[in-house]
Parts: C-alpha cells; sequence; structure tokens
C-alpha cells in the first residue's frame, strides 16, 4: 500500500493484507476445499457452497477491480487498502511452499468434514 500511495497523509492501518495471505495459502494448499458463506437479501439470507479456488479467485478480482478504480478516481479521505490485500494474497501463494514442513502427518478418513477427503473431493 505504501508502494502505490507514497504521498498518502492518510495512515493506513491494519490486518487485513495479512489475513489476505492467509487467504491465499489456505488457496494454494486446500484448492478444492469447500467454503460455506451467506448472501443476505434483505431478511433472506441465502446460502453457498463453492471451491476455495473460485471462491479466493472471485474475492481476489473484485479486490484487484476496487484498487484499480481507485487508482483511476482517486477519493479524498479514508478507504480500504486494495492493494494491501492484493499484495498480501499473492504473498501468501508465493510463501505458502516455503513455510510449510516438507513433512507432512498422515491423514485418517475420519478427519473429514462433511464427507469430504483431503484434497477437497466428495467421498
Amino acid at each position: 500500500h505504501y508502494l502505490i500511495n507514497t504521498d498518502s497523509q492518510i495512515p493506513a492501518l491494519g490486518a487485513s493484507g495479512a489475513t489476505s495471505g492467509v487467504m491465499g495459502a489456505y488457496t494454494a494448499l486446500f484448492p478444492l476445499a469447500r467454503i460455506l458463506f451467506v448472501v443476505p437479501v434483505f431478511i433472506f439470507p441465502f446460502f453457498f457452497e463453492w471451491p476455495a479456488l473460485l471462491f479466493t479467485g472471485f474475492w481476489f478480482v473484485l479486490q484487484f477491480l476496487q484498487g484499480a478504480g481507485e487508482l483511476l478516481a482517486p477519493r479524498m479521505g479514508g478507504g480500504v487498502a486494495w492493494w494491501a490485500h492484493v499484495g498480501g494474497f499473492v504473498a501468501g501463494l508465493a510463501m505458502v511452499r516455503f513455510l510449510t514442513p516438507a513433512w507432512r502427518r498422515r491423514y485418517h478418513p475420519d478427519e473429514g468434514v462433511y464427507g469430504h477427503g483431503p484434497r477437497g473431493e466428495l467421498r
């Protein structure tokens, strides 16, 4: 965020970039794991279940487009550090291979959640 907005008078402080990194690492490790999310429409909740790769990919595109929009038409005042989200996500994708131990403990079939296997596939 600082590299893109070096002349900003407004401090940007938060952990959303780190949270985005965790999302990137999760996507790299478990791309087919199912993510359950809710979309509220008025007072009615609609539940959807997408693979992590699709959900976080959609989220990443939204962050990128909002960041690009902010560069093209900057607004005065605070805001969200969209590029911190983009950078954190990419860093999580890139660093997970270096930070994950080479050994992994054995997967046990009873650890599957809602009938999913270790790679997110339905069993």
